[in-house]
């Protein structure tokens, strides 16, 4: 039986937190296990300079998000865990892609259209004031990561569909040109998946600073559980669960079992700071082991590299046959052949 590829992009910026672990990592390192499947996980650093990041802050970040998806369990066996960098085909491809993809259909990427917006509503004069052509075609290079690997499985938030409906669309128009060389990627949204809010209530998101880390030191985690926040009741007022950032978090980690438990705690009055308390010592408990091999995994950073580059040669043994095919099927190749 043919396995089905999967394919998932980590950009490589700020420190992974819980909304991060329990939205992308834990379902990617639970898939990783499965040899039904072939997983391709990437870290995307040539993502990250679309950000304009800081050189430093982006390096550490790949250390970072890699060290944690090793600590986590990450099966770097049945699945190829790299850097997006260490596949120079990927460029290559993205520029072959580029001379096949309409500036219209760039036009209507969301996150470009929402630049332009930020930009209008700001009475700039100049619609793509600050939009680099990183920003602007972004959705190429998400489209050479996709079809690089033959990846029909692209798991993805609602709000990253339309980049694997643009990976699709490219696709098509190669294959128009030029035979069925491309697979056409799907998407995969997961409707279960939990979105966690962040201390102040909002969404939790590095860009507006309400995250926790998801190996923080112990102290740092229990301080940042303590600010999460919460509403004026006094301990033993019934309190809802529904919106309630700490209940959120809790049943995010834990069984339904224990979740019911805490449940009929809310109803019973729990006073909020035993709920912190509670939030904390479970999630530290859970995330502990890890967090020791992560530490070990940051203090030696050629542990990490020596995987990632391990993921990198197998990556390489499907990207560099298969673009020397795409190169043929376009016109480049040796002269003389057919």
């Amino acid at each position: 039986m043919t396995q089905e590829i999967f394919l998932t992009g980590i950009t490589t910026t700020g420190t992974p937190h819980i909304g991060n672990y329990v939205g992308a990592i834990r379902p990617s390192i639970e898939a990783s296990k499965d040899a039904a499947k072939k997983n391709f996980y990437f870290l995307a650093d040539y993502h990250a300079l679309a950000k304009n990041e800081d050189p430093d802050k982006i390096s550490q970040s790949t250390l970072e998000i890699a060290a944690a998806w090793l600590a986590l369990g990450m099966d770097t066996g049945n699945s190829v865990f790299y850097r997006q960098s260490d596949i120079p085909e990927i460029p290559e491809l993205t520029w072959i892609l580029t001379s096949m993809t309409a500036k219209g259909l760039m036009n209507r990427a969301h996150s470009y259209k929402a630049a332009v917006q930020a930009n209008v509503e700001g009475d700039d004069k100049d619609p793509d004031k600050g939009i680099t052509m990183a920003l602007y075609s972004y959705p190429i290079l998400m489209a050479a990561d996709i079809l690089m690997f033959k990846a029909g499985k692209v798991p993805v938030g609602r709000d990253q569909k339309q980049h694997v409906e643009m990976a699709r669309d490219i696709a098509q128009r190669f294959n128009h040109h030029y035979g069925d060389v491309l697979v056409l990627p799907e998407s995969v949204i997961d409707d279960h998946t939990a979105v966690l809010a962040g201390l102040d209530g909002r969404k939790m998101s590095k860009s507006y600073n309400n995250t926790i880390p998801l190996f923080a030191p112990e102290k740092k985690l229990r301080k940042l559980i303590m600010k999460i926040k919460t509403n004026s009741q006094e301990p033993g007022e019934p309190k809802a669960t529904e919106g309630s950032t700490l209940f959120d978090i809790y049943k995010a980690f834990a069984s339904a079992e224990e979740t019911a438990a805490v449940e009929k705690q809310y109803a019973d009055g729990i006073a909020w700071g035993a709920m912190k308390q509670t939030l904390f010592e479970y999630i530290n408990d859970r995330i502990g082991p890890a967090r020791a091999e992560y530490e070990r995994l940051i203090a030696d950073p050629s542990i990490v590299e020596e995987e990632l580059q391990k993921g990198a040669a197998r990556a390489r043994e499907v990207a560099v046959p298969y673009l020397a095919q795409i190169r043929h099927a376009v016109g480049i190749r040796a002269l003389g052949s057919d």
